[in-house]
């Protein structure tokens, strides 16, 4: 605690800022009826005057001095009125001096009214302790608001050495300047001094001091912010316009973006109720779960009113306009929930297309449930849209803007390898269209132009893109034959894994014409795998990579799948000619025990028999064995008799 004692000689004098004529003091005494006699525009406090107080009172809306001497002035601040005396003002304060005091209603002194007054009745209640010679106790809560009431009452050295503005200025800028935490104490309590803490320049040097400890900090001691946040807590703590300074403050001293993303970060979570809130989506279907999680996700109570949703809307385009321009300062995922909040709040649509610029150049880290962004109606202030020719569940639009984005940055970034980007981006917009594919508001239009939004090479593959239909088409049973066809027209069955191929083949879904591509391009791959042969791939080198990498492992597993089901053959032959073997046996035991063997064996050992034997046999295969033609002769005749 910083205690500063302010002394009062016995008698003084206060100069009158008033167009008087000077005349000559004559009285030696003064009385409650206002005794006090204006010569040379000064008044002659007597020495009686400062034996001051015995003591202070308070009640609820009234503050005045005990004391032999009865006060003669009435002041308000506020709500609050302060009966003190006149001379210990006016002998501090120029302010007062210079005003034309009015009498009072009881004509029991005067009466003053300030209106404005910086710091209300606390700072007052100060000011007249010091300005009655009482110990002043300053700290970092009261000194901003007394150095703006010193000013206001101008309470400068022209009066009385050691008056309040420089006791006030000594302290903020020794004292308070030096410490972090009395630093930020202090630019709290500026909040409520505007424009007075502004023009005495006390939030820009609060600013400064807060932007130079926390670079001196980053320099020094490292990733010291990254591991405690020790300063990120405070700092979110300030209102936006002091946090916006000390972020500009601190970013001009070549603080890393990643650091000031994480505190621009934290400050969202902070103020923004509802950054912490996923709307999920195969658990956000039905209007009234999604009416539920809106009101959490806009965090706001049926009290809150136009100025609450302002304050928001201010709060979001300012983070927006201080965010680091480097793409890494900040995760793709916060930047989806500002752009939910922006569309929330109706924010600007030069900041919603600056988010949606800010996605599409890092869609790839992006996750599909941060992608699932409810349908809001800007100029309703979020309201779900209920026409019936709009009311899809998710915003559709704003996806391909996204996406159009993306493909803007992969065209400046020619020189670099585009294709992994593209892959990661396709398989996620193909599980984003088998989310929106469930709503069986989508029309089969917007889930055409948002899956024909990437170029054809960008996929590798197309088994999500199928499995997105398969999803649209079970979502829309009523769907005609011909947007059946122009739905699976978008997918290209030579892309379709062997998995994928059987599951089509079996769908009854899918119209006609694209089963019999499936099968055909089906058997194209079985053919090639069987006989070791990869699949062509088309489009470039890296791409056909990809393409063998992938078949590498479905290759493999198919080749031995071959050689287990030709083992299982080869067994089943063996078995067959045993069995039949046996089955020959039995039949002969049997023919030798019959009376008709003898007769058939003298027959069969004829030439006449074998003559005709010969021009029977003489059009079968002759990889028959023998005994099997025997067999089957013998069953014939047998059957003939």
């Amino acid at each position: 605690m910083f205690r500063l004692t302010a002394t009062m000689s016995c008698s003084f004098t206060v100069t009158m800022k008033k167009s008087l004529p000077p005349v000559q003091s004559q009285s030696s005494k003064s009385d409650s009826g206002g005794a006090d006699q204006v010569y040379n525009q000064s008044i002659i406090a007597p020495p009686t005057a400062m034996s001051i107080t015995d003591s202070f009172e308070k009640n609820d809306h009234s503050w005045f001095v005990n004391s032999r001497i009865p006060t003669d002035l009435s002041i308000q601040v506020q709500d609050i009125t302060f009966t003190v005396h006149k001379y210990p003002l006016v002998s501090k304060c120029s302010y007062i001096g210079r005003l034309e005091l009015q009498p009072s209603i009881s004509n029991l002194g005067y009466q003053l009214k300030l209106e404005n007054f910086p710091g209300g009745p606390e700072a007052f209640e100060i000011i007249l302790k010091f300005c009655y010679g009482l110990t002043l106790d300053l700290n970092p809560s009261n000194i901003a608001p007394l150095r703006c009431a010193s000013e206001f009452l101008e309470m400068s050295e022209e009066l009385d050495d050691g008056n309040l503005i420089s006791k006030t200025e000594a302290f903020l800028t020794f004292v308070v300047l030096s410490s972090w935490k009395d630093t930020i104490t202090v630019l709290k309590s500026c909040e409520t001094l505007s424009p007075w803490a502004e023009n005495l320049q006390i939030v820009r040097r609060c600013c400064d001091s807060i932007a130079w400890k926390a670079s001196r900090d980053n320099s020094t001691i490292g990733d010291m912010v990254n591991d405690e946040g020790c300063w990120f807590h405070d700092v979110a703590s300030l209102r936006i316009d002091h946090f916006m300074r000390i972020i500009t403050a601190i970013r001009a001293r070549g603080t890393k973006p990643a650091i000031i993303g994480k505190c621009i970060m934290q400050y969202a979570e902070r103020w923004l109720p509802g950054m912490d809130v996923d709307l999920e989506g195969p658990r956000g279907y039905g209007y009234g779960k999604n009416e539920l999680q809106f009101s959490i996700l806009i965090g706001r109570n049926e009290d809150e009113g136009i100025e609450h949703s302002q304050e928001q809307k201010s709060i979001i385009e300012s983070l927006v306009s201080i965010l680091p321009p480097q793409p890494g300062a900040v995760p793709c995922k916060f930047l989806l929930k500002m752009l939910k909040m922006a569309m929330v709040y109706s924010a600007s649509q030069a900041l919603i297309s600056e988010l949606e610029k800010r996605v599409g150049m890092m869609l790839e880290n992006a996750n599909v449930n941060d992608l699932l962004i409810p349908n809001y109606k800007s100029e309703d202030q979020g309201k779900f849209v209920n026409s019936l020719e709009q009311r899809t569940k998710h915003d559709i639009e704003v996806i391909q803007r996204i996406v159009e984005y993306f493909l803007m940055h992969e065209q400046e970034l020619q020189q670099l390898p585009q294709t992994t980007g593209k892959s990661s981006v396709s398989k996620l917009l193909d599980s984003y269209l088998t989310e929106v594919a469930k709503d069986p508001n989508l029309s089969i239009t917007k889930f055409q132009v948002l899956a024909e939004a990437l170029p054809e090479k960008a996929r590798t593959c197309d088994d999500c893109l199928y499995g997105a239909i398969d999803t649209y088409l079970k979502a829309h049973p009523l769907l005609s034959e011909h947007d059946r066809k122009r739905l699976c027209r978008i997918m290209n069955c030579k892309k379709l894994s062997l998995d994928a191929c059987s599951h089509a083949a079996q769908n009854d879904r899918l119209p006609l014409r694209t089963v019999i591509q499936v099968l055909f391009c089906e058997q194209i791959k079985i053919r090639a795998a069987m006989q070791g042969k990869e699949p062509v791939a088309s489009g470039n080198s890296s791409e056909q990579e990809i393409t063998q990498t992938s078949t590498k492992t479905e290759i493999t597993t198919l080749r031995a799948e071959l050689e287990n089901v030709k083992t299982q053959m080869t067994e089943l032959q063996r078995d067959y000619f045993e069995l039949q073997h046996e089955y020959g046996k039995k039949n002969n035991k049997h023919m030798n025990r019959s009376p008709w063997n003898f007769g058939w064996t003298k027959i069969r050992t004829s030439a006449l028999f074998h003559r005709k034997s010969e021009g029977n046999l003489s059009g079968h295969v002759h990889k028959i064995p023998n005994s099997l033609g025997h067999k089957m002769n013998f069953r014939r005749r047998l059957s003939m008799s």
